[in-house]
């Protein structure tokens, strides 16, 4: 039976937002192959098709364009080589530089007869029609020509490696990435780079950009940052985590019609719809205390603004009621612009501890003006989780969201419902004091085994804040639980935007306490719900487009016209203020709490199909917001 344009949308969001493993990408390929489905034709079809819109949205004539095509031996090489041929078919001028050993014979004999042109740069190449190189001096002086003809060209096309790449790029791959791209680290530029205006040639990525572990998400050594990564099938994991995600520019994923009904996604990502489906709507018999109470430990005789930030992030959040415990000076802060706060401790269904709280160290140095109790009542509270674990993991106490100042009070056990949400160097502290030895920079280079590695140690859902914000709990099974969110601007990396999410985290488990008591994996969705709630605010707030990750747009091989289409349209001109419009504007932490009611609103109201009029029409009836997916110019 056909299935319903419904199922067809629910199908491309599940696409969209799921990654696996390349073990499970080969299992999704392997039944296409057994029934002579050419997918290595289809694929190089979908490369052609989007190379020739990147060249003419940067103002390029596709007839008579420079490419510059690195192809490695494997099956990426053949998707690359394909390609290139339809290209060299068309017009343009393309030149093949055979990085490995031999090229696959199909591709390779299809260039040939469209014209293009080969170079290999291995001695130890075998290549039919090929000139090698005779020894290292000519290798030398091939790699330098190489490397000017790739500096020379309008598009390069990186299919030097496929999935099957395990840790870092080695020999003649490695030797052009260190020269074309990045030796380590990320790329020293702004959140916004636009690749229209550089002044360097385009880089289209096949599958992903080499040089990135495919699994993990990390950038173990040189690679190539890509401006379009066209990738096959499904989503990859490095395509979703940071820091790889950062380097693959704009992803276009081809729909295989893979059926990945029957597999658990290593990673997936925060969507408007999900994100919806988790907010608890008002319903008629409400009271306050049906709504949820967050119950918040925050702020301090230090540290002020915390305490107000967290609150006015949880009193926006979607919930009934919040109760501040603390400093008389910050209550009476609080109260100014919230006077419906009750002070002191009662009913609550979440608490959010921490937030502008000081360390032990910091507590101490600063003498008789740090004491005033705000510790003291973080470790009670939390002392009742660990006693909850002791009785059979039973829910007993509300669920708690743990920040800063309160991450040096934990117990030894913890269960999923206390979410940690440390940023990189926090988490290096909380590790060590685990038994570790890692510093932040190491987080921020392994993000991901070391989030895992910090649910394992503490038992808790742990919340790894970045432009990616990671976050990984229980799952109910052997392995813990990945998601993503992406969905904020650069601008968040601002004073006491931190104190916002954790009130947003807590008053997302108020209005869920129920749900939670049942199912504590619920966790993992409704932290990151909540960090996508943050990140759309800021979004509001900064009126831009400019975001840390953006869902991939989908390609169908059936319809390329379509995806052209889309794409010109995207990037129809909107006046002088195209630029600005992308890039927003600075934003404090208190215009994100501000904008939290709208941005709940805004994907309530998307769950209904009435988003005010944001929503445009993309391919098959699908739905796209200037807030949402496909947010902002393609490339």
């Amino acid at each position: 039976m056909k299935p319903s344009p419904d199922e067809r949308r629910e199908a491309r969001r599940t696409l969209a937002t799921s990654a696996y493993s390349a073990d499970m990408i080969r299992s999704l390929e392997q039944p296409f192959l057994d029934d002579g489905v050419p997918l290595m034709r289809v694929a190089a079809g979908s490369l052609a098709s989007v190379a020739d819109v990147m060249l003419t949205q940067a103002g390029l004539e596709p007839a008579g364009a420079r490419i510059v095509l690195l192809a490695g031996a494997g099956n990426n090489g053949g998707d690359g080589l394909y390609a290139s041929a339809d290209l060299a078919g068309h017009g343009a001028d393309v030149t093949v530089v055979a990085t490995g050993r031999s090229l696959h014979q199909g591709g390779l004999d299809a260039l040939l007869r469209a014209g293009g042109v080969v170079t290999a740069l291995d001695p130890q190449a075998a290549i039919p029609g090929c000139e090698i190189p005779s020894g290292p001096d000519q290798a030398s002086e091939e790699l330098d020509q190489a490397l000017e003809l790739c500096r020379q060209a309008d598009l390069i096309i990186d299919a030097m490696t496929g999935i099957g790449l395990k840790g870092a790029l080695r020999g003649i791959p490695a030797a052009l990435a260190a020269e074309l791209g990045m030796e380590s680290g990320l790329p020293d530029r702004p959140a916004w780079h636009d690749p229209a205006s550089q002044d360097g040639p385009l880089v289209l990525a096949v599958d992903t950009p080499s040089g990135l572990d495919v699994d993990e998400g990390t950038l173990p050594g040189a690679y190539i940052p890509a401006d379009v990564t066209v990738t096959m099938g499904a989503m990859k994991p490095c395509l979703m985590l940071p820091p790889a995600a950062y380097v693959c520019g704009r992803i276009v994923l081809v729909d295989f019609g893979f059926d990945t009904s029957a597999l658990v996604p290593s990673v997936s990502c925060m969507s408007a719809e999900e994100c919806a489906s988790l907010l608890r709507a008002p319903r008629v018999d409400d009271t306050k205390y049906s709504r949820g109470v967050v119950g918040l430990v925050t702020g301090s005789a230090l540290y002020h603004g915390a305490g107000l930030l967290s609150s006015k992030a949880a009193a926006r959040g979607n919930v009934g009621m919040i109760r501040y415990c603390g400093p008389e000076q910050v209550g009476d802060l609080i109260l100014q612009e919230l006077p419906e706060t009750v002070l002191g401790r009662g009913r609550v269904e979440s608490w959010v501890l921490g937030s502008g709280v000081p360390t032990g160290q910091a507590q101490e140095a600063a003498g008789p003006e740090g004491q005033d109790g705000q510790r003291d009542l973080i470790a009670d509270i939390l002392s009742r989780q660990a006693a909850d674990m002791d009785e059979d993991e039973a829910a007993a106490d509300p669920p708690v969201v743990v920040d800063a100042g309160a991450l040096d009070l934990l117990p030894d056990r913890l269960g999923p419902r206390t979410v940690l949400t440390p940023h990189a160097g926090e988490m290096a502290a909380l590790l060590n004091s685990h038994g570790e030895n890692v510093d932040g920079d190491q987080v921020m280079a392994e993000p991901l085994h070391w989030a895992v590695r910090a649910c394992q140690l503490t038992g808790a859902t742990i919340l790894l804040k970045g432009a990616i914000t990671l976050v990984v709990g229980e799952d109910g099974t052997d392995r813990p639980r990945v998601m993503t969110t992406g969905f904020g601007p650069a601008w968040l990396s601002t004073a006491g935007s931190g104190d916002v999410l954790s009130g947003t985290i807590g008053a997302m488990l108020a209005q869920n306490a129920g749900p939670i008591q049942d199912d504590a994996t619920l966790m993992v969705d409704l932290t990151a719900a909540a960090a996508f709630l943050h990140g759309l605010a800021g979004s509001l707030a900064s009126g831009g487009r400019q975001t840390g990750w953006e869902q991939p747009l989908i390609f169908d091989p059936r319809k390329p016209q379509d995806f052209a289409d889309l794409v010109a349209e995207d990037n129809q001109p909107e006046g002088q203020g195209t630029l600005t419009g992308r890039i927003g504007q600075p934003i404090r932490a208190g215009q994100v709490a501000d904008a939290l009611p709208r941005a709940i609103g805004l994907v309530m109201s998307r769950a209904e199909g009435a988003a005010e009029q944001i929503d445009r029409s993309i391919q098959d009836g699908d739905d796209a917001s200037l807030f949402f997916e496909n947010s902002s110019l393609w490339f």
